[in-house]
């Protein structure tokens, strides 16, 4: 018993989620980096099956790993160790990145009566939290969504227009919209549009790349600045980022509530300014929502992709 204690001590205490299942993938065991990373608590999860509308992880293009091609299911039948990078839905809605590691577990016999999964952040979150802290100082970080401001943005954006400029870098800007915000505001009322605010800015912030910026241009607008890309790099993250807001959803008493985004992306060049740059991904943006909403219309990029219209 006392082994016990001090297993669970341990377990409890590592910096990554871990959770044990049976062979019918109910949960069994949660912990404490589990409970920070998911948003879930211990008594939410156990006696839950995995796929249970809990954790709903995806992959990089939205396909729902619980219900088809789910690694801990596959370990489960076969044994094996997998590894394997997904996207897991939060408790408050978003998606957060995770690196996934299955292990089976095995009785005296060597027959498989369950397994772990261990699972850590992927999103670069504790160099965002820095870097946020920082920002606070000069007031640059939107309360109510806690990623960047409009001040901020403006302020990197020409930062990148100056590195464009002098050293002729790739860069690139996704301007977005969430579609049909109103209607959200109208059915659920503002205190769930506020959390839908901050559902579709936490994806974005957490599954950007770590030298990327991404913040709130105001209302239910918001902004990425892409380094080191170039037009189709541009539209590739674009797309993942717009899947990985529809794939995140709010469980509420009465409803699911899910939202789309819609985009322009444009690369930018050392003839920009600040104001055609940003005119330029407002004028995709529009077309985006005239052409039908989640969706992302580009300047920069010849190949057409999914949910992607191309201008040229």
């Amino acid at each position: 018993m006392h082994n016990q204690i001090q297993y669970r001590d341990i377990l409890d205490n590592l910096y990554d989620g871990l959770y044990f299942v049976d062979r019918e993938r109910r949960i069994t065991y949660w912990n404490k980096a589990a409970e920070q990373l998911t948003g879930y608590v211990a008594r939410e999860i156990i006696g839950s099956r995995c796929a249970d509308n809990i954790l709903v992880h995806v992959d990089r293009t939205g396909k729902n790993l619980c219900q088809t091609e789910c690694p801990l299911a596959q370990t489960l039948q076969d044994g094996a160790r997998r590894e394997a990078e997904v996207f897991l839905h939060h408790k408050d809605g978003y998606r957060v990145p995770v690196r996934v590691r299955i292990s089976p577990l095995c009785d005296d016999t060597g027959s498989i009566i369950g397994a772990v999964e261990l699972f850590s952040d992927n999103s670069h979150v504790h160099s965002l939290q820095e870097r946020l802290r920082e920002l606070e100082y000069f007031a640059l970080v939107d309360t109510l969504t806690r990623v960047v401001n409009r001040r901020a943005l403006e302020m990197y954006l020409h930062q990148q227009l100056e590195e464009i400029k002098r050293y002729g870098f790739y860069a690139g800007l996704l301007f977005w919209d969430i579609d049909d915000f109103k209607h959200i505001n109208d059915t659920y009322g503002h205190q769930v549009g506020d959390k839908v605010l901050r559902m579709v800015a936490q994806t974005l912030s957490s599954n950007i790349r770590p030298f990327d910026i991404c913040g709130r241009w105001g209302g239910e607008e918001f902004m990425c600045i892409l380094r080191n890309v170039d037009g189709c790099g541009i539209v590739e993250l674009g797309n993942r980022l717009r899947m990985l807001v529809e794939q995140s959803f709010m469980d509420l008493k009465q409803a699911s509530v899910k939202v789309t985004i819609s985009a322009g992306a444009t690369q930018l060049s050392a003839l920009d300014t600040l104001a055609t740059a940003l005119h330029r991904a407002d004028m995709l943006l529009y077309e985006s929502k005239r052409k039908g909403k989640n969706r992302i219309t580009a300047d920069c990029c010849t190949e057409q992709q999914s949910g992607t219209v191309v201008t040229t």
